[in-house]
């Protein structure tokens, strides 16, 4: 059964491991150390995922003020992709900002290798910049508008969303 929970230092370096599961395709090696400080402290609330106390997924939230939410650095551990947790994760992100008051829009910058993800989700691409993360790896800027019928609909998935083991 897979568990979320906020991020503690002690899960530095489980959340490291899936940073490095996923480079040099889903991430650029030059950005650990960006996440690394990420780590340090956090800004907003960041979460990790633990399936049977073993920890294989992160991701977070963060305000800027704006009318509208960062998801940051979200990741699942590699050879636990295709299972769901990114999915229940995404939603479970979502479902907090629909409680809040005002529902925010939400925003990523993702690459190309995770967009069709987020498209599938609903996120709607706004710019592209081809390499905007490095050679391969393009920035991809998608948001989502959480109004009440997408957050309606975002509590329905939640509900249908199971680990696809017992």
């Amino acid at each position: 059964m897979w568990v979320l929970r906020p991020y503690t230092l002690n899960d530095k370096a489980a959340c490291l491991a899936i940073f490095d599961s996923n480079t040099p395709k889903y991430f650029a090696s030059h950005e650990r150390e960006d996440f690394h400080e990420f780590l340090e402290a956090p800004g907003g609330a960041y979460f990790v995922v633990e399936d049977n106390g073993v920890l294989v997924a992160c991701g977070g939230l963060w305000s800027l003020d704006e009318p509208f939410v960062a998801l940051t650095w979200g990741m699942v551990e590699r050879s636990r992709h295709k299972q769901g947790i990114g999915r229940w994760l995404l939603l479970r992100r979502l479902q907090m900002l629909c409680a809040q008051p005002g529902t925010p829009t939400a925003k990523i910058d993702t690459s190309q290798h995770s967009a069709p993800f987020f498209a599938k989700m609903g996120f709607q691409t706004e710019k592209v910049v081809d390499n905007g993360f490095a050679p391969g790896i393009d920035l991809v800027e998608m948001h989502f508008v959480l109004d009440d019928v997408a957050c309606v609909a975002i509590t329905e998935k939640l509900a249908l969303t199971q680990p696809l083991y017992p």
